[in-house]
């Protein structure tokens, strides 16, 4: 979080801080502590109630601890340790702030101490965007540690000005050059002199680096009249003329450096290019071969589904065929069957009528029997007499008359 951040944050307490100061957490660069001063104990106690594990924004998990503090003691220029104590207004003058040049008066405003000891309004400071100081431009937010992209090391680190990959040098592990003979982007920066190195041409292409204390831009090697290297005390040159050859030179270095970096982005246009099509070549094979692999596959399948099938037809031709002589044989056997059906039919037939014709002949018989019996006792009736006979001697008349019917 920048200043700003951080008073926008507590905006809601402004009007109650009298005065806030920057401090760094110890051993842990990325962390510092924020020492506030309020107008009153009970600003204090709605300020813990109302930040107290609450996160500073939405989209980190980080969250605001607050603790009350009782004394602050601070290690001077001296090295001994002090307590903090407020100096009365009236005995020392009080200072301005550097953004609007008023006093940094406690009772008004509420003031912001930097870590690099420098106080403001808080009002001045939250519309100060950036996180280093207004005064003295020391960043709040220490610069992280180059490292080599491949093998973490941060001594003689070189960057690719083309990508902004981080390499050592060939005397390290060697990985600049061989992502210059990876890629073929042949400029690389020496992170420690601010130098750019060409591997093409084997040798250094910069005109101008960029002076660390005040961070104007410099000529290297640049030699006076009178011979000297970096010459900064003798007025070889008048101040115009030398600020016109300074802009001229870099305007020419800027073009310089415009149609180098054109040429670079048209060679890796085309090498990236080249790329994308072996790559695309490649997937092309690729898929062909799957493909034919697919078919062959497929076609295999297919042709054992094939064999299969012309296995299942030939089984079912053979099926058929038995079932076809099956039923010549059982169409055989059957007509025979209803030949033999139809010949017992006729000799029952026969049988029948034959047996039909003797019970009628049998029955023309009795009858005609019947019918003689019947003449033949009337006869006798009318020439014989009738004599009184006993029950016993005419039961055994009948009887064996009749046994001889039946005879």
């Amino acid at each position: 979080m920048t200043y700003a951040d951080f008073c926008q944050f507590c905006a809601s307490f402004i009007q109650h801080i009298l005065e806030m100061r920057i401090v760094r957490t110890d051993g842990m660069d990325d962390q510092y502590s924020v020492l506030i001063r309020f107008d009153s104990q009970d600003s204090a106690d709605k300020f813990y109630q109302h930040f107290n594990g609450r996160q500073f924004n939405s989209l980190e998990e980080e969250v605001c601890h607050v603790l009350f503090t009782v004394d602050v003691q601070f290690t001077g220029y001296t090295g001994s340790l002090e307590h903090v104590q407020p100096a009365p207004a009236s005995s020392t003058e009080q200072p301005s702030c550097p953004v609007c040049l008023e006093r940094l008066d406690q009772d008004t405003s509420g003031i912001l101490t930097t870590i690099c000891n420098h106080s403001f309004h808080c009002s001045c400071i939250s519309k100060w965007t950036d996180s280093s100081c207004p005064v003295c431009r020391y960043c709040q937010q220490q610069p992280e540690k180059s490292i080599c992209f491949v093998c973490q090391t941060s001594e003689n680190l070189w960057m690719c000005v083309i990508c902004g990959f981080v390499g050592c040098g060939r005397y390290k592990g060697g990985h600049a050059i061989i992502h210059w003979k990876e890629t073929e982007h042949c400029y690389s920066l020496e992170l420690e002199t601010q130098r750019v190195w060409d591997y093409a041409g084997d040798n250094y292409v910069h005109r101008l680096i960029q002076s660390k204390t005040d961070g104007k831009l410099v000529e290297l090697n640049s030699h006076c009249l009178h011979g000297k290297d970096n010459c900064g005390s003798c007025d070889c040159v008048d101040s115009g003329t030398s600020d016109a050859l300074l802009s001229s030179k870099v305007e020419a270095i800027v073009n310089e450096y415009n149609e180098l970096l054109a040429a670079q982005l048209e060679n890796q246009k085309i090498y990236y290019e080249t790329l994308l099509q072996e790559a695309k070549e490649e997937t092309e094979k690729i898929i062909s071969e799957a493909v034919k692999k697919a078919i062959a596959q497929k076609l295999q399948k297919m042709q054992a589904k094939l064999d299969r099938c012309v296995r299942e037809k030939k089984f079912l031709d053979d099926l058929n065929e038995n079932l076809l002589k099956n039923q010549e044989m059982w169409k055989a056997k059957i007509s025979e069957i209803e030949e033999r059906e139809k010949m017992a039919l006729r000799a029952k037939d026969d049988k029948i009528q034959d047996s039909e014709a003797q019970l009628r002949d049998l029955m023309a018989y009795l009858e005609a029997e019947k019918t003689l019996q019947q003449l033949s006792i009337s006869n006798e009736i009318k020439d014989g007499t009738v004599l009184p006979m006993s029950v016993e001697s005419s039961t055994s008349t009948g009887t064996k008359g009749k046994g001889k019917k039946i005879q």
